[in-house]
């Protein structure tokens, strides 16, 4: 008979945060191991002393290392995997021995521990129990006294370990956060918060349940004094008073085709971090309710410079404004109506900010293999800002120069000749089988990829969900062994 092994969540450090079933493993135990630095010092242990008894059997599993520095073959992961080894086959021992062997893990065992290494060894082939312990990010919640999470936000746990720019834009998409193993990483973690403009929010936490336990403001923090024991959490914000501000911001965002899937790292935070979103309601309909309190207001999309104008006083007052815009803001979208209008003198001190998206083109484009891939034209066929001949004159200039065109607005139901009469003149320069993918709705849950021939586009079948990729000379349409035609564009040309 093989014993049994047991994984033992002790909690943040605070004996009496260990739970009964946790206490009854030990005491059922005959083989008590634990993990320890080269001091021979072992947290885990220390937790769980009153419950040691003179007959335990005790395995302390030293790391080799801890620092990434080592003259292993197989560099710092190489030096950790032989160790793991190594401990586990002495722990297999007892358990061949048929002695009952439990593993102390601060916190939880399978949450950022090292028992979770002997785990993957170990219980595939031995009787395996875990015993969960409270995390250190439920400690830190405890000690700050505030709600970590509530309703419908979300809550990340972060490694702080992890590159500046990926904390920055996990931190800017989020709702509450904690970023785990501080120490030395902690400069790049405060700046990361100062990058995602959620320092303000941030709170530090120390040793929780712990001797020298410290909690404040992340920002009054002196990095020379952080050990690796600390967390920096983001707590929730329902409820939240929203900061005073004598000059607010208007953040232009792009979120895409199709909403949430599309939206960048960037563009979220900057919509989770915003105290109003203004746009056009179709587009606003798309972005997820990011946090309560925040206020939407929706208008028709025919209203473009008035609702750059709103935008623009609400941040004169003192609001963060997300002016929310489909695709990527810059292309036929809100960007220049808010430049516009912020070039005015009276909104000359309101800071303005455009973030990307991406494109209707691009999208599409991805959807219906890569037909921009060389040189392309974006056009757009709507007619009520600029006359019908300038845009016969562009279409005309750029089948010329056998570019690739991307059609926007091609047509509503107020506009209906479009797309007849740019395909009857560029059939006049381009040959009838010229590949034109028509995808409508790309993302949504109506999409159509089609890839159709110049003639045999039908403008019946064209509305304003739709976008028109036209080929060049050089562009393919192939069908492939699943049925499926894509269209590419070579890069080599001639």
């Amino acid at each position: 008979m093989t014993g049994k092994l047991y994984g033992v969540g002790l909690g943040p450090g605070d004996p009496n945060l260990m739970t009964v079933a946790a206490v009854k493993a030990i005491a059922a135990a005959d083989v008590i191991a634990y993990h320890s630095a080269r001091h021979g010092r072992s947290i885990a242990r220390s937790i769980a002393a009153e419950h040691l008894r003179d007959d335990h059997i005790e395995e302390r599993l030293m790391y080799p290392l801890t620092v990434e520095t080592t003259d292993h073959p197989g560099g710092y992961r190489g030096a950790l995997n032989d160790f793991y080894e190594e401990a586990a086959a002495r722990l297999a021992a007892h358990l061949d021995a048929g002695r009952t062997v439990a593993v102390l893990a601060e916190g939880d065992p399978l949450f950022y521990g090292s028992y979770q290494h002997m785990h993957k060894r170990l219980a595939d082939r031995y009787d395996t129990t875990v015993i969960p312990g409270v995390t250190s990010v439920s400690a830190a919640a405890a000690r700050l006294g505030e709600p970590l999470c509530e309703a419908e936000e979300v809550l990340t746990i972060i490694p702080g370990t992890l590159p500046e720019d990926e904390l920055t834009a996990r931190l800017a998409g989020t709702d509450s956060a904690v970023v785990m193993k501080l120490g030395r990483t902690f400069p790049t973690v405060k700046r990361a918060l100062e990058r995602a403009g959620r320092l303000d929010d941030a709170r530090y936490v120390e040793r929780a349940f712990m001797a020298g336990e410290r909690t404040g403001t992340l920002s009054e923090i002196d990095p020379e004094s952080v050990p690796y024991f600390s967390v920096a959490v983001l707590p929730s914000r329902v409820d939240r008073e929203p900061a005073v501000r004598e000059r607010g911001e208007v953040v232009v965002v792009g979120t895409g085709p199709a909403g949430a899937p599309w939206l960048t790292p960037e563009s979220r935070g900057a919509l989770v971090n915003a105290d109003v979103l203004v746009g056009y309601t179709t587009y606003l309909d798309r972005v997820p309710a990011l946090r309560p309190g925040q206020i939407r207001h929706g208008s028709d999309n025919k209203v473009e410079s008035e609702r750059a104008e709103f935008a623009l006083d609400l941040a004169r007052r003192g609001h963060k404004v997300a002016v929310v815009s489909g695709g990527d803001p810059g292309v036929f979208a809100m960007a220049t109506a808010v430049l516009e209008v912020a070039c005015e003198p009276e909104y000359a001190d309101v800071p303005v900010r455009v973030l990307p998206g991406v494109t209707a083109a691009n999208a599409a484009a991805a959807a219906a293999g890569a037909p921009l891939g060389h040189d392309y034209a974006t056009i757009s066929l709507s007619d009520r800002l600029k006359p019908w001949d300038v845009i016969e004159t562009r279409l005309r200039a750029a089948a010329s120069a056998d570019l690739v065109l991307a059609l926007y607005n091609p047509g509503s139901k107020s506009r209906t000749h479009q797309v007849a009469a740019a395909r009857d003149l560029l059939l006049e320069l381009r040959s009838p089988e010229t590949p034109v993918v028509v995808a409508r709705d790309v993302g949504g849950p109506e999409q159509s990829v089609r890839v159709v021939t110049l003639k045999t586009l039908e403008p019946s079948e064209v509305d304003m969900r739709t976008l028109l990729l036209i080929g060049s000379s050089q562009t393919r349409a192939v069908e492939r062994a699943d049925g499926r035609t894509i269209a590419w564009t070579p890069r080599r040309y001639g």
